[in-house]
């Protein structure tokens, strides 16, 4: 058992193998120097500056692999149906992973007035909204993989013997990607209402993503306190 949910996935299969070896490459094209080495001290320091980059990136792409990993180890479902997911979570996330470290870059450079080095320049309002739409899209691709792999995995409830505590624990896992969906959902709407002059609405796109973190504390503290009204488990 791990936080009170008994495990029923402990081997490893092959497509999970699969799936951790396609992040792993994702993680490596994230690094801050890709395909050369700095030839000088200079050039060094400059490579360094993108670690804020890389460590955003790595942050946003392990949500989606601890989120998998924890799906994968506590229900143990392997069928045609979650091996499809599985294979579409990994495709969103070799594909992502470019546009991902392009957007972010471009976000740190704006947060820190240039000092993090952008990976490219935009240089009118179409090519940001270009931008924030593939990250978007992205996004919200990798969470609704997320969320149907917990909607399965509830509605196999009864099959896998799940308790109240699991079952309330996976509802609160699908809430948790809802949130992830919608706050994806809100930076495309809000991409498409960007205008053509330089303003707040420019970035409001970007913030919709800072909406996550509140939504997710208001989330847990509810699904908290559903956990802790449970009667006492019977083993």
């Amino acid at each position: 058992m791990k936080d009170g949910f008994r495990l029923r996935g402990e081997s490893i299969s092959r497509l999970e193998t699969f799936v951790d070896a396609g992040f792993a490459f994702a993680v490596t094209m994230m690094v801050i120097s890709v395909g050369s080495i700095p030839g000088s001290v200079p050039e060094l320091m400059l490579a360094l500056r993108k670690t804020p980059t890389m460590a955003a990136c790595f942050f946003v792409m392990m949500i989606f692999w601890s989120s998998h990993n924890r799906w994968s180890r506590r229900y143990g479902l392997d069928d045609g149906r979650t091996t499809a997911l599985s294979l579409a979570l990994l495709l969103g996330v070799l594909v992502w992973v470019y546009p991902q470290r392009i957007i972010m870059s471009g976000a740190m450079h704006s947060f820190t007035g240039g000092w993090v080095p952008a990976e490219v320049e935009l240089h009118t309002v179409g090519e940001l909204r270009d931008g924030y739409l593939v990250y978007g899209v992205g996004f919200v691709w990798l969470s609704a993989v997320m969320l149907q792999l917990d909607r399965m995995a509830l509605a196999a409830a009864d099959e896998l013997q799940l308790d109240a505590l699991e079952r309330l624990e996976t509802r609160r896992d699908m809430g948790s990607h809802v949130i992830l969906v919608g706050s994806g959902l809100l930076s495309i709407v809000l991409t498409f209402l960007m205008g053509t002059k330089n303003g707040w609405n420019l970035s409001a796109p970007g913030f919709a993503y800072m909406l996550i973190g509140p939504a997710m504390h208001f989330h847990h503290a509810r699904f908290h306190k559903l956990r802790k009204a449970l009667p006492p488990r019977v083993l």
